[in-house]
């Protein structure tokens, strides 16, 4: 692309988000009546990308106050990526830190979940056949290794999945609830939670699980070894129930594939 044109846009960009440029052809152009009208409709396609992205948010606080808030994020923020399912991935710091949802201090972890199911939806997708064939061979290998073995193991999840855990907040009850358009329990438990989303089979799935069950993830997708990431697990809750977890873990494919030894290069897909 030429440089100069390069610049040119790089100035009205900035100049849509009200930024003082120092450049006549773009003060010439944010001069025309129509230039406001085109910013109005690049925040309004901005702000209604959150509302898709995120649903259960905009159903917590209505539609009124999720758009309000929505369009201050929008002018701060503009989107780094053409396709708009991505925007918003700072959305749930946002709010985190927005005053007028400083009472709701369970909404930003909505936030964060209405995000992880983006996240897990637009991850490769590990039901194609070659992908199911690999698994299905690495499942078999798993299931041959001795109890040694396995402990020295890798098990690095599935790349869609997605979780986080909630301190003191029953933040996944909350967020499907929402989701679901279900009841609320009532009375609310209000304690810890966490949330695993998985795609399987070209929808995403979530469950509720627990403190070990995050710290086991956060290992596994940081990893280390299997050993080591059970002891992390059962650090973070004593009383979980490991061979059960895990089991279930395989079972749904949160678990795909199996390295031996400690350094893959695995990147951690999770942040908590």
């Amino acid at each position: 692309m030429n440089t100069s044109l390069a610049a040119f846009q790089d100035r009205f960009i900035r100049a849509l988000y009200d930024a003082a440029e120092n450049d006549p052809r773009v003060a010439a152009v944010a001069a025309q009546p129509g230039f406001a009208v085109y910013r109005n409709t690049v925040f309004k396609g901005c702000v209604d990308a959150l509302q898709a992205n995120f649903p259960s948010v905009q159903r917590l606080v209505g539609v009124d106050w999720f758009r309000a808030a929505a369009l201050v994020y929008a002018r701060a923020t503009p989107p780094d990526d053409a396709r708009l399912l991505l925007y918003g991935a700072t959305f749930p710091a946002f709010l985190e830190a927005f005053e007028p949802a400083r009472k709701l201090t369970y909404l930003a972890g909505v936030a964060r979940l209405d995000r992880l199911w983006i996240e897990s939806h637009v991850a490769p997708d590990f039901g194609s056949e070659v992908a199911s064939e690999n698994a299905s061979r690495r499942a078999a290998e798993i299931t041959r290794l001795s109890p040694d073995e396995l402990l020295r193991t890798v098990l690095p999840p599935n790349a869609s999945a997605r979780w986080a855990w909630f301190d003191a907040q029953p933040v996944y009850t909350i967020w499907r609830a929402t989701r679901e358009a279900a009841a609320f329990p009532d009375p609310l438990d209000w304690r810890g939670e966490g949330a695993l989303l998985l795609r399987s089979g070209g929808r995403v799935t979530w469950r509720q699980v627990g403190k070990g069950a995050c710290a086991l993830l956060d290992a596994c997708a940081a990893g280390v070894t299997f050993g080591d990431a059970m002891e992390r697990a059962l650090a973070a809750e004593p009383d979980l129930d490991l061979v059960s977890f895990t089991a279930t873990l395989f079972a749904d494919g949160a678990i795909s594939a199996a390295v031996t030894g400690p350094d893959i290069g695995f990147h951690e897909i999770h942040g908590d």
